[in-house]
């Protein structure tokens, strides 16, 4: 059976890697996108070649570029958080949404953005110190002496 689904209100759709860079390197330069977004290739010795190259590569980092473009510059609603787990390519956009002018970005925007990731990690270190390891609850459920059970 295949799947017939229909991916052309995505505004990824049909757009290469290197046409999405030049447009956000037009509207942001360089500096923001690295200033947003903290992937090297915006940074050192910026290109549009070398950065489309390292993109390629990247799966992590190229999906980072690609949900910038469609909810920074394309100005798209959050998606669902189903929608959100897969990559921005796969993303099914609504019909009734459609691609607004690009966000105003700033320096001082990205860096209040970038305290506010680094709380939450924190947060999340936090957490996960408070909470026993799952290696030390397995731990707790057997007997320590591995050949205890053995005749």
């Amino acid at each position: 059976m295949t799947d017939n689904i229909n991916y052309h209100n995505n505004p990824l759709h049909g757009v290469s890697l290197k046409q999405l860079l030049t447009e956000l390197v037009e509207q942001y330069g360089f500096e923001i996108l690295y200033a947003y977004l903290s992937i090297n290739c915006f940074k050192t010795n910026a290109s549009i070649a070398s950065s489309t190259k390292f993109l390629q590569k990247t799966d992590w980092a190229r999906e980072k570029v690609e949900a910038f473009y469609l909810y920074q510059y394309k100005n798209l609603p959050r998606a669902s958080a189903e929608q959100f787990e897969l990559p921005p390519r796969e993303r099914i956009v609504p019909d009734n949404q459609q691609p607004r002018e690009p966000a105003e970005l700033s320096f001082s925007d990205a860096k209040r953005l970038k305290q506010k990731r680094a709380e939450k990690h924190q947060q999340r270190q936090n957490n996960r110190k408070k909470q026993p390891s799952r290696s030390s609850r397995n731990k707790q459920k057997t007997n320590s002496d591995p050949w205890a059970n053995c005749s």
